[in-house]
């Protein structure tokens, strides 16, 4: 087993199916593997909580990165290992720019030490009730009064969901100020856009070089399928798009495996330690 390799793949069209969930044979090989002493995470711009419930039955005793590289946490109990924030000022920007552009953003932040989603019940549309008929019992989800503010804490991500065109001037403004990361991007198989903002220094690269410090790995292989993967590809020796990914993505790919539909991070992670004689 090659004890220096992190493997990291992506969650939601990559390492999850069609179906929001891990196939049953990709399950057994890659925990198999991991109990063999094979090093793998995966990076998503999910919560923990939302990536433990489509990653159910994966093994539990890896550190995950999760919200676009904000954290690295223990999958197993919560506990953080790596973080990256707003500051006070960056949060108060970005709550005059969000009202300026008259966005109504789901914010995440920690108040009082507990996680938080706020937003106003005033200005759901319809991809954001969507969202959070697929999250009913979370209990970071809170609405705020009238009148009261949603941003509040220590804020560390910003999500807008809504059509292009509401989204796609902040996030071209957003896009030549150096203090944020923005990506703007369809939802799988949905017709919504979510715009999402994080400071300048949340990215899945950041996340996995930390993560590969912390393992004391000297590689890495990733697996995606969309253009936002593209900066994890670019810190990755190796990089894999499954065969679903977009063209963009591809033509950063080492090379090209089966779909998420059809096991592809795990055939490759079988074919690739059969091959080291295990």
């Amino acid at each position: 087993m090659d004890a220096n390799t992190l493997y990291v793949s992506d969650l939601d069209g990559t390492l999850l199916n069609t179906r929001d969930a891990i196939n049953p044979r990709s399950l057994r090989i890659i925990n198999s593997l991991i109990e063999k002493g094979m090093k793998f995470t995966y990076a998503t711009a999910r919560s923990l909580s939302s990536a433990s419930v489509v990653t159910k039955g994966l093994s539990l005793h890896i550190p995950v990165i999760i919200y676009n590289g904000a954290f690295i946490r223990a999958s197993d109990t919560g506990k953080t290992l790596y973080s990256v924030g707003f500051s006070k000022e960056e949060q108060r920007f970005m709550e005059e720019f969000l009202r300026k552009e008259g966005l109504s953003p789901l914010v995440y932040t920690f108040r009082e030490g507990e996680e938080k989603v706020l937003r106003e019940a005033s200005r759901e549309n319809q991809g954001i009730r969507r969202y959070l008929s697929n999250r009913k019992g979370d209990r970071r989800m809170e609405a705020v009064r009238d009148g009261e503010s949603i941003y509040q804490g220590d804020i560390f991500y910003f999500t807008c969901i809504g059509e292009r065109e509401e989204l796609e001037g902040a996030y071209r403004r957003l896009s030549e100020d150096k203090r944020f990361r923005a990506t703007l991007q369809q939802e799988l198989y949905r017709p919504e856009y979510w715009l999402e903002i994080m400071p300048e220094r949340t990215s899945k690269a950041a996340a996995i070089c930390e993560l590969g410090k912390l393992w004391n790995c000297e590689r890495i292989v990733s697996f995606g399928d969309s253009a936002n993967d593209i900066p994890m590809f670019s810190v990755s020796d190796e990089a894999y798009a499954v065969e679903n990914a977009v063209e963009e993505l591809k033509s950063h790919a080492t090379g090209i495996i089966p779909s998420n539909d059809n096991d592809g991070v795990a055939e490759f992670l079988q074919k690739r330690f059969c091959e080291d004689g295990l």
